[in-house]
């Protein structure tokens, strides 16, 4: 009885965990665009998280991982570095900028010091952005489609150009996906209800 019932809570646990791989894989190909620009100019959006110290805590670390992943060699790419002061005193841009360049990154970097939520950092991002002929939105797959979701809502001409990014892997970050999931999906339902028409 015992064994059956640790054979169950393993296969549950499996499942859930292989359900947060599966919605983590389908948002990293939702809501990108149909034209990109005919240029090599990218703009990968590196979104910042609440970071209470001086230096990047894992969820940023992870995020400037995904956005490096992005890189190509013959692109003439930029990362946009956005966040606010919103937990601690630096900006979340200046920490992600810190660790990239940590990481060895020795390109361009434009930053938004404001933002203070996905939406403002949407915002905010748009003039650094404009001139790109392909847009990455660089954080959690769910996260990052909500990102996408704001652009398409305040600048579809810009929308056009989303590609994807890598922030999907299988296998990283695996005990986290499930939890993103269900937040992100909440986060992604209260965005739509608020932006429904009414009457």
């Amino acid at each position: 009885m015992l064994r059956r019932g640790l054979v169950v809570s393993a296969a549950l646990g499996a499942g859930v965990l292989l359900g947060g791989e599966w919605e983590h894989w389908r948002a990293s190909r939702r809501l990108l665009g149909a034209h990109p620009g005919a240029g090599d100019r990218r703009a990968i959006v590196v979104l910042g998280y609440g970071n209470r110290g001086a230096r990047a805590n894992w969820v940023n670390r992870y995020r400037v991982r995904a956005a490096l992943r992005a890189l190509t060699a013959t692109a003439d790419d930029v990362l946009v570095m956005c966040g606010g002061s919103v937990e601690g005193p630096v900006p979340e841009a200046d920490i992600l900028a810190r660790h990239a360049r940590e990481l060895g990154y020795a390109g361009p970097m434009l930053l938004d010091r404001e933002s203070r939520t996905t939406e403002e950092n949407i915002r905010n991002a748009i003039p650094l952005i404009e001139d790109a002929d392909r847009i990455v939105i660089a954080s959690g797959a769910v996260h990052a489609e909500k990102a996408r979701a704001h652009l398409w809502q305040q600048r579809p001409d810009l929308a056009e150009r989303l590609v994807r990014g890598h922030e999907y892997r299988f296998g990283e970050v695996t005990l986290m996906k499930p939890i993103e999931a269900v937040i992100g999906r909440r986060r992604m339902h209260r965005a739509a209800a608020r932006n429904a028409p009414t009457g």
